[in-house]
């Protein structure tokens, strides 16, 4: 049964990673999960530090990102940190705080994101199927009677077929955030 729950765990955390890795793909919406983990050189270059821990980063509408410094000193250097980062975004100071204008997605942009999309699924897919295949090594591996490793096997594919349609479900969420207009 222990090896039923650490599988199921083991195929979570991929879900998990899967999920913070999807919402690096941009939609047409101000997210501030777009630049939250852009590393910055901060304070001279001595520093080096993601954008969330440097500054508020917050949405004033669907197409808008503002992003305030915790220290106003360093808002040149994040406005090029976020250029340096090459995410196809333009920063703009506007007192202490950085504007950014998320661009309404072409239509040749968006059918490139839903490929990067499905690529991101289909690792996480692939992640999923090595955990289903190395518990399954796992339970050949005990000596079980033969009907308690058919069910464990069962359990194992069960969860395994959760996970995926789970995954399929994020899929379609965000294809149809990415067609929004």
């Amino acid at each position: 049964m222990d090896l039923v729950n650490s599988t199921k765990m083991r195929m979570q955390k991929v879900l998990e990673v899967l999920i913070g890795d999807l919402s690096t793909v941009r939609t047409g919406r101000a997210a501030p999960s777009l630049v939250e983990n852009i590393v910055v050189a901060v304070y001279g270059g001595s520093t080096k530090l993601r954008i969330m821990e440097v500054a508020t980063i917050n949405t004033s509408d669907n197409q808008t990102l503002l992003i305030t410094p915790f220290d106003g000193s360093i808002i040149g250097e994040i406005q090029k940190g976020i250029l340096e980062a090459n995410v196809g975004l333009t920063p703009s100071i506007d007192g202490q705080n950085i504007r950014i204008s998320i661009p309404p997605l072409s239509e040749e942009r968006r059918q490139d994101l839903i490929k990067l999309m499905h690529q991101k699924l289909e690792n996480g897919k692939i992640m999923v199927r090595q955990a289903r295949h190395e518990a399954m090594t796992d339970i050949k591996r005990q000596e079980l009677p033969e009907d308690e490793m058919k069910r464990l096997e069962k359990e194992v594919q069960k969860v395994t077929d959760d996970v995926s349609s789970e995954i399929d479900a994020l899929g379609k969420k965000k294809e149809a955030e990415l067609m929004q207009i």
